[in-house]
């Protein structure tokens, strides 16, 4: 497989609305490693998590000998395993996101639980690749109620899937291509609930590089309200 030249940046901002930042990523340029966790709440075991699975994770992949789908549910499972028994210590809720782009022989493989998100643009057109693992995201899709109402709004914090979820569900896990000029975006809720699609794809459709545009989203949602730690990851490939 020929290695795209890839110009990739992260940035995190705490908000207003925690004392304290949530978010946990990892970024590996070459082989690209891009993960991102996104802890549930505002307590010990939602620190605990993010930082616990992300953790994890890259040790896993790092221990095996090539990354592949079967690896990469092993890696979340061993995140759910452990991140269980947090929660059982702290007798508290102790869960989180968790979002990955991993450089593979055969290609990128995308892996997705909870409800941070990978969008791409290619071709002026931004793409949602992943799918949100909420009861929100059921009710849209179904018609239960309109996506901007109080219902919608108050279903956005019930996952069906995370990491620390005692039914121990699966990721999903599926290949992804880099083309040149594409741009993705990994990033938490606190970015995807306060940038509305447009103003993502006039950001990402910038030529400016991934740290710039990382810069500017921050500031986005600061300008927002700030309402949510923030975390964003960009690549763009040359």
């Amino acid at each position: 497989m020929r290695i795209p030249s890839i110009d990739v940046a992260v940035g995190s901002d705490t908000g207003r609305r925690y004392s304290a930042n949530f978010d946990v990523s990892y970024l590996r340029e070459r082989p690209l490693l891009a993960v991102l966790a996104d802890g549930m709440g505002g307590g010990p075991g939602s620190a605990a998590a993010g930082r616990t699975a992300v953790e994890l994770f890259v040790d896993h992949l790092g221990r095996a000998p090539e990354p592949g789908p079967d690896t990469l549910r092993d890696a979340v499972a061993e995140a759910h395993e452990r991140v269980g028994r947090i929660g059982q210590e702290l007798r508290d809720l102790a869960g989180c996101t968790l979002t990955a782009i991993v450089a593979a022989p055969q290609g990128y493989w995308l892996v997705q639980i909870g409800d941070s998100r990978v969008y791409r643009l290619r071709a002026g057109l931004l793409e949602l690749l992943t799918t949100d693992h909420t009861m929100a995201w059921l009710g849209a899709v179904h018609g239960w109620y309109s996506f901007d109402s109080a219902q919608a709004a108050a279903a956005r914090y019930q996952l069906t899937r995370y990491i620390g979820h005692g039914g121990a569900p699966e990721p999903d896990v599926f290949q992804v291509t880099m083309r040149p000029g594409d741009r993705y975006l990994m990033c938490t809720d606190g970015v995807s609930d306060q940038i509305g699609y447009d103003e993502l794809r006039v950001f990402l459709g910038r030529n400016a590089t991934a740290r710039s545009i990382v810069g500017e989203i921050l500031a986005a949602c600061d300008a927002a309200g700030g309402i949510d730690n923030a975390t964003a990851i960009v690549l763009g490939v040359d």
